[in-house]
């Protein structure tokens, strides 16, 4: 058989016969042994990557080779992201990560819902802790890929909502040196009581703390927000005035949803995160409602169902100046990035603008 990027169906049957995190975990590994074979990189690059200039996007005082990104959770632990990059993205988001090593919830933890072309996730943030991470994302900046490097953080499953702060402050202390930008995550079901630190006191507490922790150490290291999809319009009003007043650099919208609205997989009563084509609807509304509410001047990573070049088109003609796959990778394969920045350079050409950049927020 040969190999193309369409043929991706044919694996997947067979990896969906192992159990989702198993099938997840040997594709990283496949993944990073590539990347070490001369012949298999190359091979990689030339089948995944498209180099357009058109593509190319200024967003945080910096310049991605394109917008289309690895969402956080895909790459815990920062163990593929070099090989992730071969396949084309343009940042690769690490984490989450936690001051010190926790293995999450019990298994199983994630599930697959192939009816609805979803994800139900109720990880917790296992990760190897942010000592040991570290050493992998030095060696990144010591040979630096391509794509740029974000990392998420978040609070440890054992530390108490009241000390959260400290948890991040400590977290982003350490591992600025190693990110191009770095996530708030306050968002995950998985972690219980994260979601409180959304509301607007407390909120408000870690955002300062925090701003004053960047300018005494990092202080052009751009510092995002990820919101839940499930916060009313009011309550993302109230997030995104703090994140303004604060002068954060921008907002990941959205996590994932605990709505089961209309699913149809058996295992659509799981606790957890749903991820996925059900979630692209609600993650839209809400970045252009965000992108209609900052006019334009607050950059946003739309992220939530992105499984085809019309659901990213969707997401950046909404206000998204980046975009993040998951669980569209889970399903459609590597050749999913492909599509997408073909697509966009398709766009282009065909409305007659200069830089995909000129499409963001244009039905916002």
């Amino acid at each position: 058989m040969t190999i193309t990027r369409n043929t991706y169906h044919h694996f997947r049957s067979l990896l969906f016969q192992l159990d989702p995190e198993h099938s997840h975990n040997l594709a990283l590994s496949l993944l990073a042994i590539a990347e070490k074979m001369p012949l298999a990189r190359r091979w990689l690059t030339r089948m995944f990557q498209v180099h357009d200039k058109r593509l190319e996007t200024e967003v945080f005082g910096m310049r991605f080779r394109n917008p289309v990104g690895i969402a956080a959770g895909y790459d815990k632990n920062a163990y593929a992201a070099r090989s992730l990059s071969i396949l084309g993205v343009g940042h690769v988001e690490v984490g989450t990560i936690t001051v010190l090593p926790q293995n999450g919830n019990a298994r199983p933890r994630l599930f697959r819902l192939t009816e609805d072309n979803a994800l139900i996730n109720s990880m917790g943030f296992p990760n190897a802790g942010v000592d040991a991470i570290i050493p992998r994302l030095s060696l990144l900046r010591m040979r630096p890929t391509p794509s740029r490097i974000g990392v998420n953080i978040g609070k440890g499953f054992n530390t108490p909502l009241g000390a959260a702060i400290a948890d991040y402050r400590s977290l982003l202390h350490k591992l600025h040196p190693f990110a191009d930008y770095i996530t708030i995550n306050i968002s995950s079901p998985n972690t219980v009581g994260l979601r409180k630190l959304q509301a607007k006191v407390a909120l408000r507490n870690l955002l300062v703390e925090l701003i004053k922790e960047r300018t005494q150490v990092c202080p052009t290291t751009p510092l995002l927000v990820k919101i839940a999809p499930d916060l009313s319009l009011e309550e993302i009003d109230g997030i995104l005035e703090l994140i303004v007043d604060c002068g954060l650099t921008g907002v990941i919208a959205t996590n994932t949803t605990t709505s089961r609205s209309g699913l149809l997989g058996a295992y659509r009563d799981k606790p957890g995160g749903l991820s996925g084509t059900p979630l692209q609807d609600q993650a839209t509304h809400i970045i252009r409602h965000i992108y209609r509410q900052t006019r334009g001047t607050l950059p946003i990573v739309g992220v939530g169902g992105i499984d085809s070049i019309a659901a990213a088109l969707e997401k950046i003609r909404a206000g998204a100046s980046l975009v993040q796959v998951y669980t569209g990778l889970v399903y459609r394969g590597p050749g999913l990035v492909h599509a997408i920045n073909a697509g966009l350079v398709k766009e282009v050409d065909a409305i007659g603008v200069k830089r995909v950049m000129q499409l963001v927020g244009t039905q916002a």
